[in-house]
């Protein structure tokens, strides 16, 4: 294995982050806070121009998929989440004039409902504490819109599709919600904006031209999103694939449930936080709700991957100076034992050959480095690939000793 790590000389990188996806089409659509950039996929897919198939079992917002489409390819992905499989569909699709044509007309029916209030609005979402993500005035505009828009589209229709990605949009610029640290946070008071200043109708329809402005631009290639367990891939999925970029979770406790909370509450993916806890227990480095009660109870399996680097790491979570400390040491342990059992699985879905690129970063535990890249490394060494090496891609935003790393390998030729 080698290592290309010069973490003093490097720098932030914001074009490596969500930022530089914000204005560039239909990946700008909808931000998932710790979404890797287009940038990094772009290169690599540029890079790789005679790799026709191209996996990404992390789905996210579907940013390997839809680019890897866009340059004539075949992306295909998955995920877990069932909100972020209809995103990415929905994403990678191909749209008509029609449709495009349909949906301007629905956007202009759906606020003429809510305008007249000529539609009777949608419940509020059981979202715990909801008057901090909304004022009552917008949480009212957003229920007559959200009744509105169903309304005015036809039921799985394109038309619907592109209206709700607008209405996510607008959900989350009109709600308290700040982007200013890793995971999503709140607002302080000096950063909210005076409620009546807010065209909110004016909004959503800007949502929607930007939405459809990205929807015009049909990729040559093919993007296929399919729902299941990124830990057996090839129970869902059939290979070969030529290349692998993906970014997952972070051994780091940040739950994607409770990024997308907001969007999956609004468009029905989520009725309680039961719910929520119950699917974040099924993805890995999930850890909210119920999700952190089981893991009382979870004990490493027989097969796992035996490592002395991740037995440290393991051992001096476990013993660290805080109550807490046992909890996340089997946190960090199970995150593991989960990547190992996608690793071993991947395997079989591979071309003679395929190179990967896993966008991944480093954690901190009570002072403890858990070295993720390495232990990515060494495992990939283990099932067998080659040319194994640790890039270092940038610092994060966060504490200076966390870097973000591209792990890369190759498979075997044969």
């Amino acid at each position: 294995m080698s290592a290309v790590l010069a973490p003093g000389q490097l720098r932030q990188r914001a074009d490596y982050t969500h930022k530089f996806n914000a204005k560039t089409g239909r990946h700008g659509w909808l931000r998932l806070t710790p979404a890797y950039s287009l940038k990094i996929v772009e290169e690599l897919i540029v890079n790789h121009g005679k790799a026709k198939r191209i996996f990404d079992p992390f789905c996210g917002t579907g940013t390997t998929a839809l680019s890897a489409a866009y340059h004539g390819h075949e992306g295909v992905t998955t995920d877990i989440n069932p909100f972020l499989i209809w995103f990415a569909q929905a994403k990678t699709a191909r749209y008509s004039t029609r449709e495009i044509a349909a949906t301007r007309d629905a956007c202009a029916e759906a606020l003429d409902l809510v305008l007249r209030q000529a539609v009777e609005p949608v419940p509020a979402p059981p979202i715990f504490n909801i008057e901090r993500w909304w004022s009552p005035k917008t949480l009212v505009f957003l229920r007559l819109l959200r009744a509105a828009v169903a309304k005015a589209t036809p039921d799985g229709s394109a038309e619907r599709s592109l209206l709700l990605i607008a209405f996510c949009r607008t959900l989350i610029e009109q709600s308290n919600a700040a982007f200013n640290h890793q995971s999503m946070s709140f607002k302080n008071d000096d950063q909210l904006t005076l409620e009546l200043d807010i065209d909110m109708a004016g909004g959503f329809a800007e949502d929607v031209r930007f939405v459809l402005s990205g929807a015009c631009e049909n990729p040559s290639g093919v993007g296929k999103v399919v729902y299941g367990d990124s830990r057996e891939p090839s129970k869902v999925v059939k290979g070969p694939f030529d290349l692998v970029i993906t970014s997952p979770p972070y051994a780091n406790r940040m739950s994607y449930i409770r990024e997308l909370r907001p969007y999956m509450y609004w468009l029905g993916f989520l009725q309680n936080g039961r719910d929520a806890g119950e699917m974040d227990w099924t993805a890995i480095g999930g850890t909210w709700g119920v999700a952190t009660s089981r893991l009382i109870d979870w004990e490493r399996s027989t097969e796992r991957f035996r490592s002395e680097h991740l037995s440290n790491a393991v051992d001096r979570i476990a013993h660290a100076d805080n109550k807490n400390g046992a909890l996340l040491a089997k946190y960090v342990a199970k995150y593991f034992d989960d990547m190992w059992a996608h690793f071993r699985d991947l395997t079989t879905i591979l071309a003679p050959g395929a190179e990967l690129h896993y966008i991944v970063g480093n954690s901190t535990f009570y002072g403890s480095l858990v070295s993720t890249e390495l232990l990515y490394a060494e495992m990939l060494a283990a099932l067998g690939f080659e040319s194994v090496e640790r890039r270092a891609i940038r610092k994060r935003n966060s504490k200076k000793e966390l870097v973000e790393f591209d792990v890369v390998a190759k498979w075997k030729d044969g």
